[in-house]
This record gives structure tokens, sequence and C-alpha cells, in this order.
């Protein structure tokens, strides 16, 4: 019997109740108020007074308004038609809401129930199978969508039946299981599962032994991210972190993409709305839109609700997860959420910790970004959850709480500086600063040196050590000034200055730069690091100048350039004549 209780206190969306009966942490209520029911979560419980988070605005709430409790956890509902769909972090369809906004109180379906998906089933009768293996599969666009045992089933199951290949919605009956009571469970396309608890179905959970290749080369080259890794990229306003993420979600190996806004700007989101579904995928040629699903929760709406949204966009990706896909989940920005938290915190009058964010902050995060990952499923194939948030640190100080935090549960770290971005050098990735730990993984360093080339590694850090190199020399001479210094500091800051330019700065709206693959990341710096490695004799510093700027600029041309043919040729003509008469 579900337990019900009375609103004793308001606090904006902190909410006391006086509960009759027992409740458990982050269980759902509904708030009866004016005549509509409003979702909250309840967050702490002390006896019989449940405090709980109200996922909309309390305008109106009054004391002794009737409280529901639904004995169950906030759900996310999975199945066929999640992907080019939009949904709040309560799952609410933004696609088919009634006016502008979401009225108070409304909630909409977030799948179609009417629509028919050709059913193909993989499973045959006498099959044993657990949780999370595969009965049958749809077609979701152009990617096979697994209809999948249920994640909640505990034990083994017996199949029973399977329906045969045909047209059904999500409600029909796909599967009869039988249990080890001998009890029949029929299998429907859909199932429900807690946002905050993480889905296990699989076998085993590995370190990461490949890459994901990006096409951004300040990635790929000096800080690679692995395909079920994580990372995160902090910086300033205007620096260019949204973009970048863009560009990942555009460019990225993944087969779906999920974009979680949490606590975005309105226009930001309103952007996402109207540009992904444009966006044309470079690997398919088709829309980006058909193999994506957005997460949204703007800067103005209960700080519950942008909490919830995090959470909902990474289940969603564990279940693709599941079925054997590639999955990369973009947070934009984490910052909001745990602004969120701390929000909340605050109003519990909880212990605060560092700039009065909760004293748990980094357990938090930590527990959020072990969600991802490669996994070995049932049946021997992998999949993947590949997670890249970003960081909106106040004043852009890379030291406060939420970065700091997310520091020591992230791999990858990508600071985007503001120097760099007033300087228009974009992506404007710090090559110092950032780092990815996945360059100490012994697979890591086989998978780079068999794919792409043997001591890829070493060269990686050989490229960092000349940029580091070349910003000391910068320093020196900007203190001392051109004649101030040896001619080999002008050369070690020329060097580094032709790295950045060819190798670092990227043009994400241009239509050959925007995306470089692997095998001409690898030609690029090899034939820099060739250049690099010769020892200039001028005697004229003039002369030096001249010689670099001429050798970017051929060099920026052949990037822009296609890849091969007579065009490139040429310019492979023309840079060896340059170094000649550089000798």
């Amino acid at each position: 019997m579900k337990s019900t209780g009375k609103v004793t206190g308001i606090v904006s969306n902190l909410v006391t109740v006086l509960v009759d009966g027992p409740v458990s942490q982050n269980e759902i209520c509904h708030i009866e108020c004016e005549g509509t029911n409003l979702m909250a979560e309840v967050i702490k419980v002390n006896g019989k007074q449940a405090a709980v988070q109200v996922f909309e605005s309390t305008r109106g709430l009054k004391n002794g308004d009737k409280v529901t409790f639904e004995d169950k956890m906030l759900e996310v509902t999975l199945g066929p038609g999640l992907l080019s769909s939009c949904y709040d972090g309560l799952q609410n369809d933004l696609t088919t809401m009634t006016g502008v906004f979401l009225k108070r109180g409304e909630y909409t379906d977030p799948l179609n129930h009417e629509k028919l998906w050709d059913f193909t089933p993989l499973a045959k009768a006498g099959d044993k199978v657990v949780a999370a293996d595969w009965l049958g599969e749809v077609k979701e666009g152009w990617l096979p969508h697994k209809i999948m045992v249920p994640f909640s089933f505990k034990g083994e199951y017996t199949v029973k039946s399977v329906a045969p290949a045909g047209q059904y919605n999500i409600d029909a009956v796909v599967a009869v299981l039988t249990g080890a009571d001998g009890e029949d469970v029929n299998v429907t396309m859909t199932q429900k599962w807690p946002v905050k608890v993480a889905i296990k179905g699989y076998r085993e959970k590995p370190r990461p032994s490949r890459i994901m290749e990006t096409g951004v080369r300040v990635i790929d080259t000096l800080n690679p991210i692995a395909e079920g890794g994580t990372g995160f990229i902090p910086g300033p306003f205007g620096c260019g972190k949204t973009v970048l993420q863009h560009a990942i979600a555009k460019q990225g190996d993944a087969e779906v993409i999920v974009m979680a806004a949490c606590g975005e700007r309105a226009n930001e989101v309103v952007e996402i709305f109207t540009e992904f579904p444009e966006l044309i995928d470079p690997h398919t040629g088709r829309k980006l839109m058909e193999r994506t699903t957005i997460i949204c929760n703007t800067s103005n709406m209960p700080v519950a609700a942008r909490e919830a949204s995090v959470y909902t966009a990474m289940t969603i990706c564990e279940y693709y997860r599941a079925m054997g896909l590639k999955v990369l989940l973009l947070a934009d920005s984490t910052s909001r959420w745990a602004q969120a938290l701390r929000e909340m915190s605050n109003r519990l009058e909880e212990l605060p910790g560092a700039d009065a964010f909760p004293v748990d902050l980094s357990a938090i995060i930590s527990n959020f970004y072990a969600r991802a990952g490669m996994v070995v499923l049932n049946n021997g194939q992998t999949g993947s959850v590949t997670f890249i948030g970003t960081v909106s640190p106040a004043g852009g100080n890379l030291k406060e709480p939420v970065t700091e935090s997310t520091k020591k549960a992230a791999r990858c770290f990508y600071a985007l500086e503001q120097n760099r971005a007033d300087k228009k050098r974009y992506p404007a990735v710090n090559p110092i600063d950032s780092y990815s730990k996945y360059l100490e993984y012994p697979e890591i360093c086989e998978y780079l040196s068999e794919t792409v080339a043997p001591g890829w590694v070493e060269k990686v850090e050989k490229t960092k050590n000349i940029i580091r190199k070349g910003r000391d020399a910068q320093e020196q001479i900007n203190i001392l000034g051109d004649d101030g210094v040896p001619m080999t500091y002008h050369e070690i800051f020329w060097k580094s200055e032709l790295i950045d330019f060819v190798i670092l700065q990227q043009d994400a709206f241009d239509a050959i730069d925007s995306v470089t693959p692997m095998d001409r990341q690898k030609y690029m710096l090899e034939l820099v690091l060739g250049i690099c490695d010769k020892d200039f004799t001028f005697e004229d510093f003039e002369q030096c100048r001249i010689f670099f700027k001429e050798m970017i600029n051929l060099l920026k041309q052949m990037n822009y350039s296609e890849f091969k043919g007579e065009n490139f040729n040429k310019y492979q003509e023309q840079l060896k004549t340059l170094i000649d008469n550089g000798k």
C-alpha cells in the first residue's frame, strides 16, 4: 500500500512532508497543488519527516496539501523511438508538448505507442536467458535496436515463445519467459529503469584498449580519449566549449550520440534544437539527428530537473551500450549540475564544503563518471559509453571545487585557455596544461603503435616537449627582447609556432579542415617533426622569420587541400624546394 502525507513546510522547491508510512531515499511522490499533481523526489528522511525536492514550480503550494508516495524511484522508459527525440530531464517529449512551454503538472509520453516496428526474433523457444540478453531486434533508423530481457529480471529464465517476424507496436508481447518458479512473464519492446542506478547487464568491464577518433587534431594527436573513456573540457565563457563538443558529436567515432544540456542558457538550447536536425552525418551521409537523443533542461528550470537530466542521459547511454553499440555522451555543463546540488544542499542546511558545494561533491561526480566505460556483454560482444563533460568555472578559475573534483574522476583533461581564444587560435585547448592518462595505458600504447605508427607515443611526447620549450623561449623573448636572447631561442619558438599553426589550430567550420582522419594526422605530425629535427643556421633572424612564415602558410594550404591528388603533390614539391633552399 502506498504511503501518504501532507505538506508541513516549503522553501522554494524544497518541501517538508509529514508521512504516515514508510518512505525510502530517492522515492518519487506526487503533491496535489491547485488541481495538478507535482512530481517530487525524496532526498532526506528524518523520522516521520521527509524532505522532497519538487521538479516544478511550487507556486501556490500550501501547508496541508496531500502527498502520495509511489514506492519507486525516478524511472526512464527505454524502447524503440528514443533516437531523434528531444526530452527534458523527466523524459517529457518536448516535440509533443502543447504550447511553447510545458504546463505545470503536464507529463508527456516519451515513446510513440502507435508506430509499428519491423521485429526480427533472435532467440528461440527453449533458450536460457538472463537480464539484458537479446530476444529480437527492430531497425531504429539504420541502427539495430535490440529487444532485451528487462534489466530488472533476477536469475535465469527459459524462453517459452518468441513472436514471429512482423510488425508490432511497442506494447505488443514479443516474448514469453518462464522463471525458475514456473510462472510465465510477458516481455514487450519497452522497459523501465531507475535513472540513479547503473544498468549492469554485462559480463565484465575491462580497461579501455583503443582510442575513439574525434577528428580533432589537438585531441587525437596529443591527448587521445579512449573508447569507453572519460574526459572533461573546462574553460571560461566564450572559449568554445560548446563548439568543440558539437564538433566531437558530429565527427566522433560513435554510433549513438546523447547530448545532455544541463542548465544551459535558453539560446544555446534553441541552437541545439535548430542546428542538430540540419547537420549531415559525415560517417553515413544521413541526418546526424537520426542517431542522436537530446536531453535538455535550461538554467531557469528547477534544480531538481537540472540534476535529473544528466542521470536520464546516462541511463539511455547504458541502454544502447547493452545492445553492443558505441555511445558518446556529451554533457554541457556539469557545473550547472553541481550548482543544483549546492542549492539543494544549502536548503537542507547540510555542512558545506569548499565554495559551499556539498562535502560529498567529489564522490557524487566520481560515481557518475564511473558509469561510463567499455563492457563485455553476456554474448561476448562489446559496447561502450564514452563520456565528455564541460565545466564552466567561475572567472575561468581551474582550481575551483567542480574542476578539481572532476579531475580526480576523468582521465582526459582538455583545458581551454582565454589567451588562445583571444588570439583566435581555435580550438583554444592549452596543449601544455591538458593531458590524457590513457597514454600511460600499455593497451592504448600498443594499439597506437599497431594502428597509427610504431613509436607513436614517443613522437607525441616529443611534440609536447617542443611546444613546452617554445612557450619558455617565448617568455624569455618577451622579457629580454628579440636581441637579448640567443638565436636558438628564436628557432625553438618558431618550431613550436609551426606545430601550433599546423597541428593545434583547426577550423571547425571548414569543409576539409573540420575533420582530420588519423592517417592524415600521422602524415602531418611526422612531416612537421621532420622539419623541427633539422638544424637551422640562419645568421639573420629576419630570414628565419620569413622562412617559417612561408613554411606555415604552405603547410596550412596542404592541410586545407585534399589529402591526395595533383594539388597535394604540387604542394609537396613546393615544400621540398623550400626546405632545400632553407638549408
